[in-house]
């Protein structure tokens, strides 16, 4: 993994770290996580012969904390830059509302988006989660300080049903660091608050990159995960993985089932790739 590298933005710096070479693959977290959720797919991915990026969020790791705007635009115009500056189309990867921003950025530049790895996307308001303003006062209050850090860490342990990484403790302890950074912490709160995935059916029907639907069965931001996959399979030119025993983390839950699948999109996005590994796609350390 290279040193961490920037993306100027207006607002701010996105940072990015980088590995391997070959075709480009960018990965994105999810709301109020880490680019080290992604270390059991990062190793399959670069020893399959493609070049990953990986980037923060705003506010989030080591990107700046002096944006303004936050969420599934704002993320999807980040992306968009990103690649316009890497010069080549992308494979972009995405977790919960990166996977929504991704969507949006495959909408508006299809000459730059070769794919899509949306894992329990968010590609319709599911529930009152986004929409109530109840929901959106108690995440006000519930990543206010000084507890913000530890009621966040709390909710992420209990998004992680079904099986749990063996280093899920040392993740949710760099969360909590990370978080106790008032700045982090204010940042991460001003997303949460703002999220609204309605921006997102609107863009569907102009997506025409192939897409790998990844959706935990066990994942409580649905009310049916099984019945969102099959809605969601409709609405893109999609395959779709109900992964077992898992939340909405299934890319760390279940690396065992989830990396072998991402790398069989990605070479079959990318056939001409040759990998130096082949057939060692099993979890691997990023």
């Amino acid at each position: 993994m290279t040193p961490t590298e920037f993306l100027h933005r207006p607002g701010g710096r996105i940072a990015l770290r980088s590995s391997g070479a070959g075709p480009l693959v960018v990965a994105v977290p999810g709301m109020g996580d880490l680019t080290g959720s992604y270390r059991d797919l990062a190793g399959p991915v670069v020893e399959a012969g493609f070049r990953l990026v990986l980037t923060d969020l705003r506010g989030h790791g080591a990107s700046d904390t002096t944006f303004r705007e936050h969420g599934d635009e704002a993320t999807a115009a980040d992306l968009v830059a990103l690649l316009e500056e890497a010069g080549e189309p992308a494979v972009l990867v995405g977790n919960s509302m990166s996977a929504s921003a991704a969507v949006l950025a495959a909408a508006q530049r299809p000459d730059l988006v070769a794919g899509l790895v949306l894992i329990c996307p968010f590609l319709r308001p599911t529930g009152p989660r986004w929409a109530d303003p109840l929901v959106r006062n108690t995440f006000r209050l519930a990543l206010a300080r000084p507890w913000g850090a530890r009621a966040w860490t709390a909710f992420y342990a209990r998004l992680n049903r079904g099986r749990t990484a063996p280093w899920l403790g040392e993740h949710l302890g760099e969360l909590r660091a990370s978080f106790r950074d008032p700045a982090r912490l204010a940042q991460f709160r001003r997303l949460a608050v703002s999220l609204d995935h309605s921006v997102v059916p609107p863009a569907l029907p102009a997506v025409s990159a192939p897409a790998l639907l990844v959706v935990g069965a066990l994942d409580p931001d649905y009310p049916d995960p099984a019945a969102e996959l099959s809605w969601m399979a409709r609405q893109l030119p999609s395959e779709a993985f109900l992964v077992p025993e898992a939340g909405h983390y299934p890319h760390a839950q279940r690396p065992d089932l989830v990396a072998p699948r991402v790398v069989e999109f990605l070479r079959r996005v990318h056939p001409a790739v040759a990998s130096p590994g082949a057939g060692a796609v099993g979890p691997a350390g990023a």
